[in-house]
């Protein structure tokens, strides 16, 4: 084991000495009200273009932000999904991040603002992930993209329903989904990995929150099993777009992860998966003030632009 990275200590202690009571014990609307990260992100940067819209669902229409590049399109583009929990999170959550890859990939990011649970359950959020992916191919022309080269990611829960999306458009067969983006996955409704035992408690995602968002997500504990709720229990991975696997050390979810990134490269998947050590959950979310968070966004745009490339 590597130690903590010293800037994530002095987070975590000034996290602590706040005082907050432990998100499991509050409700939704309360942790949302209270979820704050933009110190910890920084200032962010400017992009060629910025429009928030309303596109279609199944259920009423999904409000997404739209990050063009400086430039001529068409561009390719990030259908990017923000973690939370499925929970909380929204489109500000991650407005620092994904202006980054904007940025630093040239492509289009499509930020999707999906519903959530409880108020929510599965399968509402995946049902929104999938939607707009197939809005963004559709529609590719009205937002200076390229509907050959549509790349899907997220964070956390975010990545999850990326994941998840994969395997919805291989069985549905469409839309052609060219990479996956994965940034500290969930990727099963499973509490048992070494890492859950590690990091049960003190690195900011705890054990006890993990419970606590599955809870409000799933409508009964069976649904867990489903491969669109835990993809890492999918039967088949084979077939599905090559993938980035970003996970952090001190993470209840780091092995789960790294099992999923495993699991595609039996399955003939090309993977690229890196584990940043000393670093905890969130971490992506947090360029303003950990340097391993702007690696990591300069990874996944590399990546992104590799991938775009071909």
């Amino acid at each position: 084991m590597d130690k903590l990275d010293s800037k994530v200590k002095i987070i975590l202690e000034q996290m602590e000495a706040a005082g907050n009571p432990p998100m499991s014990l509050l409700t939704p609307e309360e942790v949302r009200a209270s979820l704050d990260l933009s110190e910890l992100a920084g200032v962010p940067e400017e992009v060629g273009k910025v429009e928030d819209r309303l596109i279609p669902g199944l259920e009423g229409e999904i409000p997404v932000r739209i990050y063009t590049p400086e430039g001529q399109g068409p561009f390719p583009v990030l259908v990017f999904y923000h973690g939370g929990g499925w929970v909380i999170g929204n489109l500000d959550t991650v407005d620092v991040p994904c202006r980054l890859l904007t940025n630093r990939a040239n492509c289009v990011v499509v930020s999707v603002d999906y519903r959530l649970a409880p108020e929510h359950k599965f399968p509402a959020a995946i049902n929104d992930a999938y939607a707009a992916v197939c809005w963004v191919v559709e529609n590719a022309s009205s937002i200076q993209a390229d509907p050959s080269h549509v790349a899907v990611g997220g964070d956390s829960a975010g990545e999850n329903l990326a994941a998840v999306v994969t395997l919805m458009a291989r069985d549905k067969g469409g839309p052609s989904i060219h990479f996956q983006m994965l940034i500290y996955p969930v990727t099963n409704h499973s509490y048992h990995t070494d890492s859950y035992r590690e990091n049960a408690d003190g690195y900011y995602l705890t054990k006890d929150t993990m419970v606590w968002f599955w809870n409000h997500y799933l409508p009964d504990d069976d649904t867990g099993k489903h491969p669109y709720a835990s993809p890492l229990l999918a039967d088949d991975l084979s077939g599905l777009p090559p993938a980035l696997v970003i996970t952090a050390e001190f993470d209840p979810l780091r092995d789960e992860g790294e099992s999923y990134a495993e699991r595609l490269r039996l399955a003939g998947v090309p993977v690229e998966a890196t584990r940043y050590n000393g670093m905890i959950h969130a971490f992506f979310w947090m360029p303003g003030v950990l340097n391993q968070g702007k690696v990591a966004i300069e990874q996944a745009a590399n990546a992104l632009k590799k991938a775009f490339s071909r």
